[in-house]
């Protein structure tokens, strides 16, 4: 397959999900073999941010990659999910500020105008790594692994005390339209009992109940906007499937999570790369 990049610029404004300040992301085509490149347009001389796995600096709220200059760009995995799902492989994006918008708390606003200016071949095939031994990570009663598949594949567990979530189970065969159908269109969510510290850290700022599933208790305080009723466990794929963008590749392979996180997707991008025995790379 060739390589992918956008047949014209991508202009995506709105408010930052922690930050709380309007931030606008520009996508703009770029040369053969660039990659995904953030860079950060409001701070001086900022040298570029490849988003790759090994700049990934913090995971604790989401995906957070840096340079050496300690520039960084907070948030990225629903972008980095709908630049995996539109099979795009070169971009350069540029943010105002210390996150992308998050918009409606999905990969799908980034996906629709991304569809919507369309994607341009570029010249030169696009490599592909293809998972040759099973690689996993794992934290308490978490964990994720990748495996070798014929193809592209997606599969969640999550297991909540709360009765709004409860045990979910997703599976998922990468392919753009179901990405576009099955998994973009699902939101982040969190729990009103987290929101007073996280605001009092200077967190979440920008979450409001038209963008994040708010979790009471027992109940969806927002549960008229669900799309989906396993919704939860459709976004942890999204997150997986943008976290394992860092892997400057497709993957040929199935991932696996229980209960994953931010930070045990990076430390299986570390583990997947720690031996070559595990990948093999190729047209």
């Amino acid at each position: 397959m060739v390589r992918r990049t956008l047949a014209a610029e991508v202009c995506i404004e709105g408010i930052a999900l922690h930050a709380g300040v309007r931030t606008k992301a520009r996508l703009h085509p770029a040369a053969p073999d660039t990659g995904i490149v953030f860079r950060r347009c409001d701070l001086a001389a900022s040298d570029p941010i490849p988003a790759l796995w090994s700049n990934v600096a913090e995971t604790r709220l989401g995906t957070v990659i840096a340079n050496e200059k300690g520039a960084s760009i907070g948030v990225i995995e629903h972008l980095m999910s709908a630049l995996a799902g539109a099979d795009i492989d070169d971009c350069l994006i540029e943010v105002d500020g210390p996150e992308p918008p998050i918009l409606d708390g999905d990969a799908m606003c980034f996906l629709r105008p991304i569809l919507e200016v369309g994607l341009r071949d570029q010249v030169g095939d696009r490599p592909k790594l293809f998972v040759r031994r099973p690689v996993e990570v794992h934290a308490e009663d978490a964990g994720c692994g990748l495996y070798p598949d014929d193809s592209t594949k997606f599969h969640f567990v999550i297991d909540f005390e709360s009765a709004a979530i409860g045990r979910q189970e997703f599976a998922f065969a990468f392919s753009r339209r179901a990405f576009e159908e099955e998994i973009a269109p699902a939101r982040t969510f969190g729990f009103l009992k987290d929101a007073e510290a996280l605001r009092a850290a200077g967190l979440a700022r920008g979450a409001n109940l038209s963008n994040t599933l708010v979790i009471d208790q027992d109940r969806v305080v927002n549960a008229d906007i669900l799309r989906f009723q396993d919704e939860f466990v459709r976004h942890k794929i999204l997150d997986a499937v943008g976290d394992m963008k860092l892997a400057g590749y497709p993957i040929g392979g199935r991932f696996e999570g229980r209960r994953s996180s931010h930070s045990l997707n990076n430390a299986l991008l570390w583990e997947l790369f720690a031996n070559p025995a595990n990948y093999e790379i190729s047209i």
